[in-house]
């Protein structure tokens, strides 16, 4: 599957922009700080003493406080959904790279391990350079107290620690089968914050103050006079040669040094400050009460809770935060809802009896609702969703918003693909679904919603029996959906227009439609490709 150049800009080319601009300024930052450690007058003699170690471990030290500053701004949830409001952030496009803020933040963080592998590494060589080539000509320059010593950091090994605990808890096995293993852990990055304003304290390295006075690689006054009395003076041309050469290098005075004022505090302390700030919003935000209104349980192990809170209101394709992932909340006029498949902990508390589940379960906070890819649906003229599963959620949203007045928004057609491993899951929207079929036939726009349903696991022909179902028959089909075909037929009937592709299924899925959106040519429609995602 070959790519279109035009398709693959369109749906890659920002973001190779911001990666490649990233890349820049992170190569940009190691090489000079590098260079200044290793040919900077005054680090002369501390470079003497620990050589490359100390340009490497001072080089990725610097990117690794660029990223920790970075890592944190993607996770301003709600700053980003008021910016994707603002007129400032009016274009499609500068949207659809407020979605890959998950992705940047995740560059980020492999960044920040990648370099401290680095750092540590080079360090370690520096413990032993501290040791081996113990100065004592400039005894202000020694971490260890004589020479053989090997003196650790102790912040610098908690760092290490708690950095390997985020990032082994972050992998998708974890976050999948234990989340909230994955959301503890992670929740760890105040400490490693806290260590990390710590760990620049020290002042374990200094640089010379005195460089004037004291240029590196002078001769002491006594040394002077002694070389010259055993090292005559050569005359030329009436100059004293020897005597002027040595008197340009000779010290004014001995070589003084201080520690750096530490500069982790001027990359991540206004980052830090803004996310501790978003993060107290979202806590006085979520507190509000909440008042569960119903519980019903659906087929396929599936909740639905119904609640009210004051002053809530989401923008269709909003998400909200919930133990274990995200959820899209589905507005019916004063309440709002949420669908959560059930797997275990938590969401198993959650019953039919919904005065039974308020009286046993633990208080219920909303965290959101936060910006998501799916809010763009209604700013194509043509969109296609394809869900997976429970993945189907915040496409109800859309339908909700489409079954109020349609009419409202861009879109003209809406292409809704829907794969379920069983008959039963289909029952979960297939109201929503047919009411609004109804409302278009009624309105004259039968052509207005495109539906395909697809079970993958039939072992005899099955369809939804129920009669008030009939609009969803002919629309059931068995087997996996046949994407390319569907493209072709989306790029035929919608010749050079730009039409919105939105996915939240599993990984195979996804892949193979962001392969199609990259590669597709044909009759001019370019397929741009987003992705939600709840992991």
């Amino acid at each position: 599957m070959g790519l279109s150049l035009r398709s693959w800009i369109a749906n890659e080319g920002g973001k190779h922009c911001i990666l490649i601009t990233w890349l820049s300024v992170s190569a940009w930052i190691f090489w000079r700080t590098f260079i200044l450690y290793c040919s900077g007058a005054e680090y002369h003699y501390l470079h003497k003493m620990l050589g490359l170690g100390l340009c490497i471990s001072r080089a990725s030290a610097t990117v690794l406080n660029l990223n920790c500053s970075l890592v944190l701004l993607p996770m301003c949830r709600s700053i980003l959904t008021v910016l994707r409001g603002t007129r400032q952030v009016s274009s499609k496009k500068a949207r659809r790279l407020l979605d890959k803020s998950k992705t940047f933040h995740v560059t980020c963080g492999v960044a920040i391990c990648v370099f401290s592998v680095v750092h540590v590494g080079a360090h370690l060589v520096n413990v032993v350079s501290f040791s081996v080539r113990y100065s004592d000509e400039f005894p202000a320059l020694n971490v260890a107290h004589y020479r053989g010593q090997s003196v650790p950091g102790i912040t610098g090994v908690l760092l290490v620690l708690v950095l390997f605990l985020m990032f082994t808890a972050s992998s998708h096995s974890v976050r999948v089968g234990n989340y909230e293993i994955f959301w503890y852990t992670h929740n760890l990055f105040i400490l490693f914050y806290v260590v990390l304003l710590m760990h620049v304290v020290g002042g374990a390295l200094k640089y010379q103050t005195n460089v004037d006075a004291h240029p590196p690689g002078c001769i002491p006054a006594n040394q002077t006079r002694a070389h010259s009395d055993t090292w005559p003076n050569q005359e030329v041309d009436g100059e004293l040669v020897a005597e002027s050469r040595e008197m340009s290098l000779v010290c004014k005075e001995d070589a003084h040094f201080q520690p750096h004022f530490p500069q982790t505090w001027l990359w991540v302390l206004g980052p830090l400050c803004l996310y501790c700030g978003e993060r107290l919003y979202r806590y006085i935000r979520c507190n509000a009460s909440v008042t569960i209104v119903s519980v019903v349980r659906h087929p396929c192990d599936v909740i639905e809770v119904r609640m009210l809170k004051n002053s809530f209101k989401a923008r269709p394709g909003q998400t909200l935060t919930v133990p274990g992932g995200l959820t899209c909340p589905t507005e019916n006029k004063e309440t709002f809802g949420i669908h959560v498949r059930v797997v275990g902990d938590w969401t198993d508390v959650l019953c039919p009896d919904w005065k039974l589940c308020c009286a046993a379960c633990p208080r219920l906070y909303v965290d959101g609702p936060f910006g998501s890819p799916s809010e763009e649906v209604f700013n194509y003229e043509v969109s296609v969703c394809v869900a997976g599963g429970i993945g189907v959620t915040p496409f109800a949203c859309i339908m909700h918003a489409l079954l109020d007045e349609w009419r409202r928004y861009k879109l003209q057609r809406l292409y809704f693909v829907w794969v379920c491993r069983e008959l039963n899951s289909f029952y979960w929207f297939a109201e929503l679904l047919c009411g609004l079929h109804r409302k278009l036939w009624e309105q004259n726009r039968p052509d207005y919603l495109n539906i395909r349903l697809y079970l993958t696991t039939a072992q005899e022909l099955q369809n939804l029996t129920d009669e008030k179902y009939r609009p969803l028959h002919s629309r059931l089909l068995i087997g996996r959906p046949k994407l390319k075909l569907l493209f072709e037929e989306i790029g035929r009937s919608n010749q050079h227009k730009k039409v919105g592709v939105f996915c939240c299924a599993p990984k195979g899925v996804s892949r193979e439609l962001h392969k199609l959106c990259n590669s597709f040519s044909a009759s001019g429609t370019v397929f741009e490709y987003n992705k939600e995602s709840f992991s």
